[in-house]
C-alpha cells in the first residue's frame, strides 16, 4: 500500500495539544491523519486506536451509531496517558463511502440492520482495509500498541502486519434508543466484543 507522509503541525484540541500528520494514499488521492501525543517511537507499547471517518457521528452528532462518542473516549484517553496515536482513516461507512452509507441508512429506516443494507447495495458487510496504516504507524516508529477497539478484525490485520497488539482495550459506548439494534448487529453478525453491556440487546435483535 503506497501512503505517503505530507506534512505535520499542531492541533489543538479540548483535550490537550495533539502533533497531526497528513498522509496522502497514492492512487485512491485518500488523505489520512494520524494525531500522536507525547513520544510515541521510544519503543514502549503505545496507547491507540484505529478510526475510520464517519461524518455523521464525528461531525454532525449523529445518535445512529457510537463512532463519534468513540472518537472523542479515545483522544480523552490518549491525553490522559499523556501518549498514544489516533489514525484517522478516510473509509467511510465502513469502507463504502458517504453517499452509499446514507443509502444504507434509508433502507436502515425501512427495517433492515446495518449488515444487511450494505449487502443489498451490494457491498460485504465491511470493506475498510487496514493495510494503510502499516506505512503511517512505520513513518511515526510505532511497532507496539495498546488498542483501543471492540472489533476483533483490527487487532488480526495489525497482526498480519507485524504490528504487535500488546493489548486490547475495550471502548464500549452506552447504546440510546437510535443505535441500540446498530450495536446489537455489531456484536451478533460483525463479532465485536462488546461483553454484557448489549448482551440483551443482542439476544431481543437478532
Amino acid at each position: 500500500m503506497s501512503v505517503v507522509f505530507v506534512a505535520a503541525s499542531q492541533l489543538p484540541t479540548p483535550f490537550g495539544v495533539f502533533t497531526m500528520h497528513g498522509f496522502l494514499e497514492q492512487g485512491s488521492g485518500k488523505e489520512h491523519v494520524a494525531l500522536t501525543f507525547g513520544d510515541v517511537a521510544d519503543g514502549a507499547p503505545v496507547l491507540g486506536r484505529l478510526h475510520s471517518e464517519c461524518l455523521t457521528g464525528d461531525a454532525l452528532f449523529s445518535l445512529r451509531c457510537d463512532c463519534g462518542f468513540q472518537l472523542e473516549a479515545a483522544l480523552r484517553a490518549i491525553a490522559a496517558e499523556g501518549r498514544g496515536v489516533l489514525l484517522y482513516l478516510r473509509q467511510e461507512g465502513r469502507g463504502i463511502g458517504l453517499l452509499n452509507k446514507i443509502r444504507a441508512y434509508e433502507l436502515q429506516d425501512g427495517g433492515a440492520d446495518t449488515v444487511e443494507a450494505n449487502e443489498r447495495l451490494g457491498f460485504g458487510a465491511d470493506q475498510r482495509d487496514y493495510a494503510i496504516c502499516l506505512p503511517m504507524l512505520e513513518h511515526l516508529g510505532i511497532k507496539e500498541l495498546k488498542l483501543m477497539t471492540n472489533n476483533p478484525r483490527k487487532v488480526k490485520a495489525l497482526g498480519d502486519m507485524g504490528i504487535h497488539v500488546a493489548t486490547r482495550v475495550p471502548l464500549q459506548i452506552d447504546h440510546n434508543p437510535h443505535n441500540k439494534k446498530y450495536l446489537a448487529t455489531k456484536a451478533g453478525k460483525l463479532g465485536h466484543m462488546l461483553g454484557s453491556l448489549h448482551q440483551a440487546e443482542v439476544e431481543e435483535s437478532l
